[in-house]
């Protein structure tokens, strides 16, 4: 358990943590010569069997270190307000107080500390004001300790008080979650190297494990080679702890306050079958249910400049509402979803608190909950994206995915959200077993709701009707001319999914790269018929270099006009392809053809050059090319520059096997 002070310069933080711990956390020689807290202070305390650890975090009260305060504050567990009883509530309780009741802190007590300069009078007027003050925030209610810490009056009964909180049953940890710490400290020890240290937000993490900074300029792996958690040398920490880690491979420098120490995600295996963490949400752009402080004077606009406080990061931002209803702004007390447009990148996650502060930075001013780490900039305030952050304010992480998925008419990119969350990759999945599931050429998971599914089938069916009521000549349009008539913005391995479902159940019909109905065919005449019979020797003995429409008229015997209408019907059939115009291959050529561009686009990364492919299959530079351009067109391969790239939901075409 965190527990964490808070409260005015010189109300005796330090003083307190001493006298319950033993411990002096003012370690540098310009606090000890001035009398204040200027950095972080840590401190623990041993506690019996059965009792979670109890960690201390001493910040500091000036009013211009809040900042140095919220660093230490946004990963604790317990607050310990004070306040003096010689000064009462000050302004910087005020803050501090905001500072806990923002970051959603629910557990904690007051501390009136020294009650040996004043009456028992003035003790108890402390003690109402106190009171009165907690009254509108989650911590009304909360106990209260009267001590004089230098005498030791008073400390007893409060360190009871914290140890049998350090009792009580906690949340536990989340087995799905990755290990991230929120870096307050980087320190160099003789012998050991680097170390960071800070409060680990989720997951576990162990001597030999493989941890990476973030955000970084550059990814770096790096090995833990030792541990310390609540002021003991340890083989493992978890969520909820003050840890440090030894790293070395890394400079102190390299290393500031507000960074995360991660697990390590080794991008160059899928993420199917990486053993280890999907762990870097590092974006611009947060979407977070936010929380005006009752104690502001004003609304919170569009557009106000903020300080944005996340783990023991501070970064300068601005604030977008989102769901205001008309309301150009928020007002004191009230809640709303917003995104934060950040001015630099920071690492978050879903369900970390947030807390903002106003531009000049001199008074904290709105907290809340990230919604989404990875926000968009378009499309941020449509229904549908409101009702995605809804889905991502619910409290379990299966609830959230199904009312997701309900809300995402174009489906979830479950990696993505994986991410979001701060999932491991080998964690226990939580994927909807009644959903639509498909898998990109990346490896990338995405998931459609059922009901979206069979929407979007009826879709696809009834565009299908209506383009061949509209040109009844054309056997249907191919994959992805439906797709742009009926789903657009669906993501690309859904629809190929959900295409090859109902080609399996029979509820349409491909032939080759064209889709019909089953009741819907081109009819041949019996001239055609007896053309079409006639032609099929010469385009079989033709490979890959096709044949011309005059070529075999003359080879045929046949009128030029009538083998090029007859030619043309097969090609709408989808029994032909037309590379260019006159220009005719059989299907098996364009499968061999198709999947030699397979195999170069697998050994060029993805890209197929004309030269490549040219080589490949011994055409010249120039057919080579009108292959190329044709696999475009019917969505085998994209066009970017002077390569063409497989696309990643062109699996179902042309998948004969290779050989010439």
């Amino acid at each position: 358990m965190i527990v964490g002070t808070a409260g005015h310069i010189d109300h005796g933080k330090t003083t307190l943590v001493r006298a319950l711990t033993g411990i002096e956390c003012d370690r540098l020689p310009e606090e000890r010569r001035r009398g204040i807290t200027i950095e972080l202070g840590y401190a623990f305390l041993d506690t019996p069997a059965g009792a979670e650890p109890i960690g201390f975090i001493d910040v500091p009260g000036h009013e211009r270190l809040v900042h140095t305060m919220l660093a230490g504050a946004t990963g604790i567990d317990f607050g310990l307000l004070l306040v003096a009883a010689d000064d009462g509530v000050m302004p910087q309780t005020h803050e501090h107080l905001a500072v806990l009741s923002l970051l959603g802190v629910q557990r904690g007590a007051v501390v009136i500390t020294k009650t040996d300069r004043v009456d028992a009078a003035r003790v108890q007027a402390v003690i109402a004001e106190a009171h009165e003050l907690l009254g509108p925030t989650p911590l009304a209610g909360a106990p209260v300790f009267a001590v004089a810490a230098q005498a030791g009056e008073g400390i007893a009964a409060l360190r009871a008080h914290l140890v049998d909180v350090s009792t009580q049953p906690s949340a536990g940890l989340d087995e799905r979650a990755a290990f991230r710490l929120a870096i307050d400290r980087a320190f160099t020890l003789e012998g050991v190297g680097t170390v960071v240290a800070g409060t680990v937000h989720a997951g576990t993490v162990a001597i030999g494990d493989t941890l990476e900074i973030t955000p970084a300029a550059k990814r770096q792996p790096l090995r833990a080679r030792s541990l310390h958690a609540q002021g003991r040398a340890v083989a493992q920490a978890h969520a909820g702890q003050r840890c440090a880690v030894a790293l070395p491979g890394v400079s102190k420098d390299a290393i500031s306050r507000g960074q995360w120490l991660v697990a390590f995600r080794n991008y160059s295996i899928p993420i199917y079958e990486a053993p280890d963490v999907v762990a870097d949400a590092a974006s611009q752009r947060i979407d977070a249910a936010l929380a005006l402080w009752h104690g502001e004077a004003r609304g919170l606009r569009s557009g106000t400049p903020v300080h944005v406080h996340i783990g023991a990061a501070d970064v300068l931002g601005s604030v977008a509402l989102l769901d205001t209803e008309g309301n150009d702004a928020l007002a004191p007390g009230a809640c709303a979803l917003a995104q934060i447009v950040l001015h630099a990148p920071i690492a978050a996650w879903r369900g970390d608190r947030i807390v903002l502060r106003d531009a000049s930075a001199s008074r904290t001013i709105a907290g809340g909950r990230v919604l989404d780490p990875l926000a968009p900039s378009r499309y941020r305030r449509t229904p549908q994206r409101l009702g995605e952050l809804r889905a991502m304010a619910l409290p379990d992480a299966g609830e959230r995915l199904a009312a997701m998925l309900h809300a995402a008419p174009q489906g979830v990119n479950l990696q993505r959200w994986r991410i979001a969350e701060g999932h491991r990759a080998d964690g226990p999945p939580a994927w909807p077993s009644t959903a639509l599931c498909a898998t990109s050429a990346e490896h990338t998971p995405w998931a459609l709701a059922a009901g979206e599914a069979a929407s979007r089938r009826e879709q696809a069916v009834a565009a299908l009707r209506y383009f061949h009521r509209q040109q009844p000549e054309e056997l249907g349009p191919d994959v992805q001319r439906l797709r742009r008539l009926c789903a657009a913005r669906l993501a690309e391995p859904l629809w190929r999914s959900l295409i090859d479902a109902m080609q399996a159940d029979g509820t349409i019909v491909r032939k080759g790269s064209l889709l019909h109905l089953p009741e819907h065919g081109l009819k041949l005449s019996a001239g055609d018929e007896r053309l079409a019979q006639k032609l099929a020797p010469r385009l079989a003995e033709a490979g890959f270099e096709g044949v011309w429409a005059r070529d075999l008229a003359r080879d045929s015997n046949e009128s030029e006009p009538l083998v090029r209408s007859t030619l043309a019907r097969l090609a709408q059939r989808g029994d032909l392809h037309a590379i260019v115009k006159d220009l005719y291959y059989p299907p098996a050529s364009v499968e061999r053809l198709a999947a030699i561009a397979r195999d170069v686009a697998a050994a060029g990364g993805g890209e197929v050059t004309a030269a490549r492919f040219r080589d490949a299959t011994a055409l010249g530079r120039k057919r080579a090319i009108q292959v190329l351009e044709y696999f475009d067109r019917v969505g085998l391969l994209r066009r970017a520059g002077d390569v063409h790239r497989l696309r990643s939901d062109s699996g179902g075409l042309f998948t004969a096997p290779a050989s010439p």
